[in-house]
């Protein structure tokens, strides 16, 4: 999951040349860049944590949790020295601006954080130009120490490298050993509240089916629940005898394969899934009035209820805030919200979608809600133990079990409340 500022150059076409070790046939689209998530309605139900028996009522009291981290996701107002760059990124940073004619020195390159991120740290790079006006820009990621357990980073890379060519996103401009050099859009970042913007919403939905009808290359087979898995085993190896009990974690093998035969239904659309569309991996150029998605670490072919379902959970998040891992469930899209971008996303291909199909596809993605509470709740143990970035990943962790646990009996029939003690509330 990983929070953007600011936007990116436009995107370029027709690249060529490279600076020599680092460069792929990118230099000339590198001289073309252009400057500069519950109203309590529908399937949630009101006060139902009384009712519930769940495991996450422990966890507070057996975990010692850190204090709320103050991660702001905003650009820092001071550059930092170039020297917090890797020596082999300054290096293809200066090959491409010796190649920009209004670059006044390729090496007065100025960097600046851009904070929020929860996977990798992400700095803009800026030239001053001979225009004195406008500046040179290009966004530099910084992998994350740890975090390769979560996806596959070469393949993460020819995602990435297939979206630039199909127009799909920023170009890469460079790599390096633990990071690369990405094209800088011109175009905002949403904000937790555009999300809520039923224009912008409906954009969402169009992008979102376009995604999810690419052809990406490889096996077209969904691997979440495998994924699942794998990360259960390394959350449960990276974690104190303590954490695994506090957060049940011994118990959550045995949710992810009753989710496995309860939502695996062979009639379900797959295709070719973000599963982390929060708001800061959606741009807007309102120019255009068009979105860009950025940012495929997670990407894989999944059930498209899933990746729905994660958008509608991100609503809940704002990480613009001074407790950027606190999670508001009431914000959370009510069931007209999400019937409108449901037919927004069927009847992108110009068909009018039929309300049967529209209400089998809201019921799934309800369902799938689940899935992504532990998908994300397992991210963040793990990530609490691997990452250094300044957020409370074990706080997130516990609200997203938590309404995992709560949801549960709503949401699937004939399901067995967990037999523990009953949970203090999931922010309904």
């Amino acid at each position: 999951m990983n929070v953007k500022n600011d936007g990116i150059e436009n995107p370029v076409n027709n690249n060529s040349d490279g600076v020599e070790n680092h460069l792929s046939n990118q230099t000339d689209a590198a001289e073309n860049l252009v400057n500069d998530k519950q109203d309590p309605a529908g399937s949630f139900v009101e006060n139902k944590a009384d009712a519930l028996d769940s495991p996450i009522n422990s966890i507070v009291k057996a975990v010692e949790f850190p204090a709320s981290s103050k991660a702001n996701a905003v650009e820092s107002p001071a550059s930092c020295k170039p020297d917090c760059l890797p020596e082999e990124a300054k290096e293809i940073l200066i090959s491409l601006a010796s190649k920009w004619e209004d670059v006044l020195d390729a090496n007065a390159l100025q960097v600046f954080p851009l904070k929020g991120a929860m996977t990798n740290k992400v700095y803009q790079i800026k030239w001053p130009t001979t225009t004195g006006e406008t500046s040179r820009k290009v966004l530099v990621r910084m992998y994350g120490e740890g975090v390769d357990v979560f996806f596959d980073r070469d393949k993460e890379i020819r995602t990435f490298e297939f979206m630039s060519k199909n127009g799909q996103g920023p170009l890469l401009l460079g790599r390096f050993t633990n990071g690369r050099v990405e094209e800088f859009i011109h175009a905002r970042t949403l904000s937790a509240s555009d999300l809520r913007d039923p224009s912008i919403s409906a954009l969402i939905a169009a992008k979102m089916k376009e995604f999810h009808e690419l052809d990406m290359p490889g096996e077209k087979k969904v691997h979440l629940w495998d994924r699942l898995r794998n990360w259960l085993s390394e959350a449960k190896r990276l974690s104190s005898p303590k954490e695994v009990e506090a957060f049940y974690l011994d118990t959550i093998d045995k949710e992810i394969s009753m989710l496995e035969k309860e939502l695996s239904g062979a009639d379900q659309l797959i295709g070719f899934c973000h599963n982390d569309l929060q708001y800061g991996n959606i741009m807007l150029d309102e120019e255009t009035n068009s979105v860009t998605i950025i940012d495929y670490e997670y990407a894989s072919y999944n059930h498209v209820a899933f990746d729905i379902a994660n958008h509608f959970c991100e609503m809940a998040a704002n990480y613009h805030t001074e407790e950027p891992h606190i999670l508001d469930y009431t914000k959370y899209p009510d069931l007209e919200e999400r019937r409108r971008f449901v037919k927004a996303y069927l009847s992108t291909s110009g068909e009018q979608s039929s309300d049967n199909k529209v209400e089998q596809l809201l019921q799934e993605i309800e369902k799938y809600t689940l899935a992504n509470h532990l998908f994300w709740g397992v991210w963040g143990i793990i990530s609490a133990q691997v990452n250094t970035i300044d957020f409370d990943y074990k706080e997130y962790a516990k609200q997203r079990f938590q309404e995992y646990w709560a949801r549960k009996p709503y949401l699937l029939i004939n399901t067995e409340a967990p037999p523990y003690n009953a949970a203090e509330g999931t922010g309904i």
